[in-house]
């Protein structure tokens, strides 16, 4: 079991770094309960987000049923501020839900989380930094240094809506046995692509990574 230390949502901001010129990766703390719910296909004309008050500005690539929620541990982000020396507050990553005591990199593709009373939510995708994401953060060579260090943490799609706050638990219901984890897409989708084959059978993949492993493969 785990614990949701916060529920992070983001409004859009100008931004030199996004193709589109705004961004809502600045993602910070609500004070109170967060209502979650499937937001639909990507790009239907909603927020993007399963978050409420959280928005998704790329609908290109961002944002849908299968990026609806994306988190992120504590543990994680405090390895980064060593790193990096710097600290890091929650959501700084753009991540709406900062854990802490979960592995997120480490969830299996088709893992299901219940947090709260409510909801559930089921790992499904993993994270691909873009430029956006390292104009941020302001480092160079950011998008580079994050795919060596392969801690993308994971996205998760609704399976049960409801409400969330920081200090609900995380319980983990079931995990698959496949043994796929949103670290082993990300590094098959980035440095270490003799791990492709191993996506193409996971079928609680979102549909676009499964499709660029298939594309690739062949």
């Amino acid at each position: 079991m785990g614990t949701l230390l916060s529920v992070n949502t983001g409004r859009p901001r100008p931004s030199d770094h996004a193709d589109i010129g705004v961004t809502a990766i600045d993602k910070r703390p609500a004070a109170g309960p967060v209502a979650v719910t499937a937001p639909g296909p990507r790009g239907n004309g909603g927020s993007g987000s399963g978050l409420a008050g959280d928005e998704v500005c790329d609908h290109r690539f961002h944002g849908g049923d299968d990026q609806a929620v994306y988190a992120y541990s504590r543990e994680e982000l405090d390895l980064w501020a060593e790193e990096l020396g710097r600290e890091l507050p929650d959501g700084v990553f753009g991540e709406n839900l900062t854990t802490r005591g979960l592995a997120t990199t480490d969830a299996l593709i088709g893992e299901r989380w219940q947090i709260g009373e409510q909801v559930v939510l089921e790992v499904c995708a993993t994270r691909i930094p873009c430029r956006t994401f390292a104009g941020w953060l302001d480092r160079a060579a950011w998008v580079k240094r994050f795919a060596q260090r392969a801690l993308p943490g994971a996205y998760l799609r609704v399976i049960t809506p409801g409400e969330i706050r920081a200090g609900d638990p995380i319980t983990v219901l079931s995990r698959p046995d496949h043994g796929v984890t949103s670290g082993v897409v990300f590094r098959a989708l980035t440095l270490e692509p003799e791990l492709l084959p191993r996506l193409l059978d996971v079928e609680a993949l979102a549909a676009h990574q499964r499709d660029h492993a298939l594309h690739r493969v062949r």
